[in-house]
């Protein structure tokens, strides 16, 4: 029986990537991505990580995020499907990939998504690059996630009995938290001083907020005015999301 399991998840697997490709033929993107690609995702995900953690656990920290974030491109989405460990993540996955391009969906139940996270690995669609929000940043987002997701010893640092986690988020706090980081690494981005992030959040209080209804958007912007007026932002939205 277990031969015949195996046996089936490979004929499965096979068969979605077979189709995937079908169906991603004939469609092309122009998106380049930023190179180099760790520069660039480093330089993204720097200020969350210095803002969070200590000068002893940054560089451990900033290497894992950085490592675990992989755009879904033609040129890796055979290995993605092949090697990901499980058949519906590996569905999703061919859904963001054809997504990115244009083409045709392999269910039409598959959601409107622009990443997915699993672990510490995060899978980011080309269409990451077509947003046009300014406080907008899924890689920020789902990198978030993962400091509260994964087990301090799946990045690297050391375990701790108290907190197994590298960050102590509340669970009906956990989507506040990434999305408030998402918008104040926008904020931090567009100003150096109080009144020119003070600025940002204005902006950001008139255009769209977090369209999730697990995210209460008066504590939400509450965070953000707290951390724009704090030394450290970063250390505020953790704060405020941590259990009582």
């Amino acid at each position: 029986m277990i031969d015949i399991a195996t046996d089936a998840t490979q004929r499965l697997r096979a068969a979605l990537v077979e189709v995937t490709l079908r169906r991603a033929r004939g469609f092309e993107r122009s998106v380049t991505l930023p190179e180099p690609i760790d520069r660039w995702l480093r330089s993204k995900l720097g200020p969350m990580v210095q803002g969070l953690f200590t000068v002893y656990e940054r560089d451990c920290v900033l290497d894992a995020l950085a490592g675990g974030i992989i755009f879904l491109t033609p040129h890796n989405i055979v290995d993605v499907l092949t090697t990901e460990p499980w058949l519906s993540t590996a569905w999703r996955l061919a859904n963001l990939y054809l997504d990115s391009l244009g083409a045709q969906r392999l269910g039409s139940q598959a959601g409107e998504l622009v990443g997915l996270s699993q672990g510490a690995t995060c899978y980011v669609s080309l269409a990451y690059f077509d947003q046009t929000d300014p406080f907008a940043d899924y890689v920020v987002r789902e990198a978030a996630h993962v400091l509260h997701n994964c087990r301090r010893t799946a990045i690297g640092l050391p375990e701790r009995r108290h907190c197994p986690m590298p960050l102590d988020i509340a669970f009906h706090q956990r989507e506040t938290f990434a999305y408030a980081c998402e918008a104040y690494s926008r904020i931090v981005a567009m100003g150096r001083d109080g009144e020119s992030r003070q600025t940002a959040l204005e902006r950001h209080k008139a255009s769209e907020l977090p369209p999730d209804e697990r995210v209460d958007h008066g504590t939400y912007l509450a965070i953000l005015e707290e951390a724009v007026r704090a030394r450290n932002g970063w250390r505020c939205i953790a704060k405020r999301c941590a259990p009582p």
